[in-house]
């Protein structure tokens, strides 16, 4: 099988000579490669797991008596088989969320009050038992089995779609390739993937040792080592995995998140020793303060801690809002400081014209990341004033030279809480604003905000498309992660084409092939180009010219609009000729397209004005006529709810509800296919008004629209 001598296969461990050893950890070595290829890379092992099994405890045990015979391929430093090439994109049956985050231990008893509320949960109806665990600063997986053999391992991804790394996370000890006996036809087991502190220390020196590079902290080497895509350096990196929750389940065999957590354990996943079940928020807030004392020791980073209401039923009544669970929260430990020195406050222009000041710092390591560019907000955070006129940082001013104090939480952008005024340079003076674009020239200004009739806290160049840092910042929202997500297309690429002239609009991506083929400068032939590399690009191109009508409208980068708001739209009117058409009815503000506009639930008057806005503009409709010759953005996928008496219509609730809280009907009616408005239109199909109800209830009664009560909303749905 592997060539090697197997005269001393069936030699005792005790018995063996030194020179005997070397060569039986040499066979063992190519024998283990050999049925890992079989089973990871092939799925058609040859042994049973005991026999595998036995076959790496004897490699140990020769490995312990003799550790000065070590080998670097040995079995022991690596665990199943290398990855294949390159990682495809896994769809996940159930989106991988994130998570809400409390900051203090008021945010917590909010939350916990939150859900009280929204379940009327009377204090005699009993405990509201809650989960608390340490939140791991790792990469989150979804691990997927069918009849209980594991099929694909994915990354959260952008909570949607992920990466498929199947084979690598077959490569980590934690992760079970089968599930014993009698578990659901379906499990789809997630968690987080990181490293020791101690492995992680071991890592660095390695590479260290080796002239490579050091990784700046253990998430990013997990994250970095899981997408490995040699074989060899995957094999080595020390990873490990926490399972803590669960995606699809063709059945769920357990009443409460705990018990869950535990089954997992009976199924051969490493949990977390350290979650708890806890019934009221003091018990919470205890385990919290116990865990931030303990966190240096446990041997692993972690950020904050998760709550998560225990009983899955009440789960599945409080639901989920725009990507975040509402039963769900992490509770993260205070921001790490240090200081350092503001050597520079540069201004970036963004996408929307916003000037931003940077501020350029003395390197200096926070939490075990090296940082040297920190965030000042506007120029009001510079002199020292909030966003509601307060004074902030004792109302002291920045200044370059300043020593200054740095924070910074998870991946949240540094930020500067505080100067030492008696380190100040005597030479130091306040900085200047500009108020003209640093990219263009144009005049850059502070609307008053009609509402308030206060400036905006933000300065804005004036110079629209005229201004290349807003073109070029708006061509790398186009094809960021969220919107078209060309793969190849990074911001350094659109730098370099903006400049050059080859992309200053989004169609101009797309008729970029055509062109290149008659110029006779080639995209192939420039410098860190060649033929794979621009065919690669086409292809990735050409391959997102369908594309997702919600992320099409984000991908527009109007004002306010997220990828929260670009949904609501989607699903409001469901193709984007019906959207464009509206849009273009509410110019008219006192059109019925308005009025439905701000009444889809989400979308306010600030959101309504801005996609409006936009449409307004002739240059927009020009661009958009231009990009949609080359792509074609597909119809909003229809919620399925097949024998729902009102899937597709329009629903508004009005009054006092009784049998349930307002946003608990909104995400009932949203599950059965309605479309939950926030005011009646012609439009409206349906009013379920409790008591109270007033000129809601007035107008559907005067535009003939049915009316029920909330009884009978559920003799309707069934409830």
């Amino acid at each position: 099988m592997t060539g090697t001598d197997s005269s001393n296969a069936n030699t005792a461990v005790e018995a063996l000579t030194l020179e005997q050893a070397a060569a039986e950890l040499q066979r063992l070595a190519g024998e283990i490669a050999f049925h890992d290829a079989r089973y990871h890379g092939e799925d058609a092992p040859v042994i049973s797991d005991a026999d595998y099994d036995a076959l790496r405890q004897r490699n140990a045990a020769i490995e312990a008596r003799f550790p000065e015979l070590m080998r670097s391929d040995s079995p022991s430093e690596r665990v199943g088989a290398a990855p294949a090439d390159g990682f495809g994109k896994v769809t996940h049956a159930v989106p991988m969320l994130s998570l809400d985050n409390a900051f203090a231990d008021e945010d917590v008893r909010d939350f916990v009050g939150r859900v009280r509320r929204f379940l009327k949960f009377d204090p005699l109806m009993g405990e509201l038992a809650v989960t608390a665990e340490p939140k791991i600063d790792g990469l989150s997986l979804s691990l997927r089995y069918e009849k209980g053999v594991l099929v694909s391992a994915a990354t959260r991804g952008d909570g949607a779609v992920g990466e498929n790394v199947t084979v690598n996370a077959r490569t980590i000890a934690d992760i079970p390739h089968a599930l014993p006996a009698g578990v659901p036809e379906v499990v789809e087991v997630r968690g987080e993937v990181y490293m020791s502190h101690a492995d992680f220390a071991a890592l660095n020196a390695r590479m260290a040792g080796n002239g490579g590079k050091v990784f700046a902290n253990p998430r990013n080497a997990a994250a970095g080592s899981l997408r490995q895509l040699n074989p060899e350096i995957t094999a080595s990196r020390p990873l490990r995995f926490f399972a803590y929750a669960w995606g699809q389940m063709s059945e769920v065999p357990c009443d409460t998140q705990f018990d869950m957590v535990r089954r997992f354990n009976d199924w051969g996943f490493v949990t977390n020793p350290r979650m708890v079940r806890c019934s009221s928020v003091e018990e919470l807030l205890a385990v919290y303060h116990g865990i931030e004392e303990d966190r240096a020791s446990l041997g692993y980073d972690i950020d904050g801690v998760v709550y998560k209401v225990d009983r899955l039923d009440l789960q599945q009544r409080l639901g989920f809002v725009s990507r975040s669970p509402r039963w769900a929260i992490a509770h993260k430990f205070p921001a790490e400081k240090a200081y350092t020195i503001l050597r520079d406050i540069e201004i970036q222009v963004g996408r929307t014209g916003a000037l931003t000041p940077v501020a350029k710092l003395e390197p200096v390591t926070v939490g075990g990341v090296v940082v040297s560019n920190a965030t000042l907000h506007n120029e009001d955070y510079i002199k020292g004033i909030g966003t509601d006129g307060e004074p902030i940082r004792g109302g002291v001013d920045l200044r370059i030279g300043d020593t200054v104090q740095i924070q910074r939480a998870g991946d949240v952008i540094p930020q500067v809480i505080a100067v030492d005024l008696e380190r100040r340079p005597a030479d130091a003076t306040a900085f200047v604003f500009p108020d003209v674009c640093p990219a263009c020239g144009s005049h850059a200004v502070r609307e008053i905000n009609a509402k308030t009739g206060r400036p905006d806290a933000v300065r804005r160049c004036t110079g629209g498309l005229v201004c290349p840092a807003q073109a070029s910042e708006k061509l790398k929202h186009f094809v960021s992660r969220n919107a078209f997500d060309i793969e190849g297309l990074g911001d350094k690429q659109v730098d370099a084409f903006f400049a050059e002239g080859l992309v200053r609009s989004p169609a101009e991506i797309f008729t970029l092939e055509a062109r290149d083929k008659l110029a006779l400068t080639k995209l192939r032939n420039r410098e860190g180009w060649g033929a794979v590399s621009a065919k690669n690009l086409f292809e990735a191109i050409n391959a997102r010219r369908r594309i997702d009508l919600n992320r099409f409208i984000f991908a527009l980068g109007i004002r306010h609009v997220g990828e929260g708001n670009a949904k609501l739209l989607a699903r409001a009117y469901g193709s984007f000729s019906a959207f464009s058409a509206a849009m273009e009815a509410a110019q008219d503000r006192s059109s019925e397209a308005w009025a439905e506009l701000n009444a889809i639930d989400g979308i306010g008057e600030t959101v309504a004005e801005a996609v409006v806005q936009f449409f307004a503009e002739d240059h927009n409709r020009e661009a958009l006529a231009a990009l949609l010759a080359e792509v074609t953005p597909q119809d909003a996928e229809k919620i399925s709810a097949e024998g729902s008496p009102v899937a597709g219509k329009t629903v508004v609730f009005t009054g006092s509800l009784e049998r349930m809280t307002r946003d608990e009907a909104k995400a009932m009616a949203e599950r059965l296919g309605a479309k939950v408005a926030g005011s009646v239109s012609k439009k409206t199909d349906l009013v379920v008004a409790g008591p109270g109800a007033g000129s809601k209830l007035k107008t559907a009664q005067d535009l003939g629209i049915e009316v029920i009560t909330e009884d009978g909303w559920f003799d309707l749905v069934g409830g």
